[in-house]
């Protein structure tokens, strides 16, 4: 008897590219997704300049660390829960709700009247902003094939390359104008923006259906986070590291981690499913996204507040500073994007990159009040350099190790743990910077003298120091210099451990096309037979359909 004809598998409708897609479709659906991003990204930096004034009418210098590392705690809770649920249900409707929610925070936060209220409008708007990125990184792995992907993410790349100026400017340009409080209200009519985008240009596979939430597990995740960054932030600083308060945050990380892991073994929709850690290349790029992480936003995060204390300008004048990471940082990113999809080669650069940052991070150990500014510049530039060649092209990593249906909460996964890394970074670089801060100014200035003049440590603002008299000035500025520059020298060794870790990972070929799942109970009745253009490049599945790709150029 004559078989019967070989047929190319469908895919099914949940992951059909739309009918009208094409190069039009993927612009305008790119360009919906860049302003979420910049939504996001905008957000992250453009309280940098901003704080030190904050802070200071608020009356919370103490509180400060918070402010930053409540969004990043929030946000980074959120990654898995939006990673895993746009897999299940599709992405467009949790983007536009999490662009709604993220413009509620913003509106707490402008209308703030103490530091207490200023935290919780951040927590609020980070349980939007981690849909922000997670969402939007996944939804182009949609519609672009992992080799031609490169050039998609190094633009996005260039986004936060773009924010991480465009926020300290605008940050500093409302705290001298309007006030710091348009900080928040400009999220307003940008948040329309992203949601009209979203609403308009995103058109992606929907997932039928109603999804399984593993609330159980969201529970576990959220606890086992908290207390991880707790525990970071107090110990050694507000409470000691034996501390009661200590031990059980320590004990209540390990705990619900464990509960956490448990829980994903056992349930039929993990967050974050226990078999992605099986793949070498997943740990190795998740275990130096959290370093590089560490390093980022520890540096990064207080630099702003630093150049206004310790050089004397002013909010504007700092994030003019931060352009030449800006340049350096966009650059990076659009070329190293480029160069992926045009050889397909990407190992080299998060090794290079990450080596960078560790020369970026000893060079700015060395800051002083007496250094030139083009020195800054310089060093901050070098800095810039090596995260654009780093970040994204770990993301394009972890995207062409695992499947279309897996890639939103692998993505997400991966940025989770690089946003603890971050958490860690913000709470324990803070924290550490504030201790050794109060420590040094009261080892060098009279209380009493503080308190006539400025009233208090707490109150400290850039304006408020340079307005004080010499013998009070120079005391300070040192203080601030001597208590955030050698925590840079710190964390180098983490850059460092990242490079040597990326030597490890497996250069796979990128996919050139986009791969489909096919229906299991045709494949396991043997209805289907799944065929490539090269029979040398065909491969076999196994008869649950748990992987299908379409990838005549591309051998695994």
């Amino acid at each position: 008897m004559t078989p019967a004809p070989a047929h190319r598998a469908e895919p099914t409708d949940a992951h059909r590219p739309e009918p009208a897609e094409g190069k039009q479709h993927i612009v305008l659906l790119f360009i919906g997704l860049m302003l979420s991003m910049l939504l996001a990204a905008l957000n992250q930096t453009v309280l940098s300049t901003a704080l030190p004034t904050i802070v200071g009418e608020l009356n919370g210098v103490n509180e400060m660390l918070w402010v930053i590392t409540a969004f990043i705690l929030a946000s980074t809770i959120m990654m898995p829960v939006y990673g895993k649920l746009g897999d299940l249900m599709g992405r467009k409707a949790l983007l536009m709700a999490a662009i709604v929610l993220f413009m509620i925070g913003s509106v707490i936060g402008a209308l703030a009247g103490t530091i207490e209220v200023l935290i919780a409008a951040r927590v609020v708007q980070g349980l939007g902003g981690g849909g922000l990125m997670i969402l939007s990184q996944a939804a182009i792995a949609d519609v672009v094939p992992a080799r031609e992907r490169g050039k998609y993410m190094g633009v996005m790349g260039g986004v936060f390359a773009v924010a991480s100026v465009a926020g300290p400017l605008l940050g500093g340009w409302f705290t001298e104008g309007p006030g710091w409080r348009w900080v928040f209200w400009i999220n307003i009519p940008l948040g329309l923006l992203a949601l009209a985008g979203a609403f308009f240009f995103l058109k992606l596979p929907r997932h039928p259906g109603r999804p399984r939430v593993d609330v159980p597990g969201m529970i576990l995740l959220a606890v086992a986070t908290t207390c991880l960054v707790l525990f970071a932030t107090w110990g050694g600083g507000k409470y000691a590291w034996t501390d009661p308060v200590i031990l059980a945050l320590i004990a209540g990380t390990v705990v619900a981690g464990a509960a956490f892991v448990a829980q994903e073994r056992r349930t039929a929709e993990p967050i974050i499913p226990m078999r992605l850690f099986a793949e070498p290349n997943f740990v190795l790029t998740t275990v130096a996204g959290l370093f590089i992480g560490v390093a980022m936003f520890g540096a990064i995060g207080y630099l702003p507040t630093y150049l206004q204390m310790a050089f004397g300008v002013d909010a504007t004048e700092s994030g003019l500073l931060m352009i030449p990471m800006m340049g350096s940082l966009l650059i990076a990113s659009v070329i190293s994007g480029q160069l992926v999809s045009r050889t397909g080669r990407y190992k080299w650069m998060p090794v290079t990159g990450s080596i960078i940052v560790a020369a970026g991070l000893g060079l700015l150990s060395t800051l002083t009040p007496q250094v030139s500014l083009w020195q800054v510049c310089t060093y901050i530039a070098v800095m810039g350099l090596g995260l654009g060649l780093s970040m994204q092209i770990l993301v394009l990593i972890v995207q062409n190790t695992f499947p279309l249906r897996q890639v939103g909460t692998a993505t997400a996964s991966n940025n989770f743990f690089r946003q603890i890394g971050a958490t860690l970074g913000s709470a324990v670089v803070g924290s550490v910077f504030a201790a050794r801060l109060t420590d040094l100014l009261t080892e060098r200035l009279p209380a009493a003298a503080l308190e006539n003049a400025s009233g208090g440590a707490n109150s400290l603002t850039p304006a408020v120091v340079a307005s004080l008299p010499e013998a009070l000035r120079n005391p300070i500025i040192s203080s601030y210099n001597d208590a955030l520059t050698p925590v840079f020298i710190w964390i180098t060794p983490l850059a460092l451990a990242a490079a040597v870790l990326l030597c490890f990972v497996k250069e796979k070929p990128l996919a050139t096309t986009i791969e489909h799942d096919v229906n299991a109970e045709a494949i396991s009745e043997g209805n289907i037979l799944i065929t490539a253009d090269d029979p040398d490049d065909a491969e076999a599945q196994d008869p649950a359909g748990d992987r299908y790709e379409d990838m005549s150029t591309n051998k695994r």
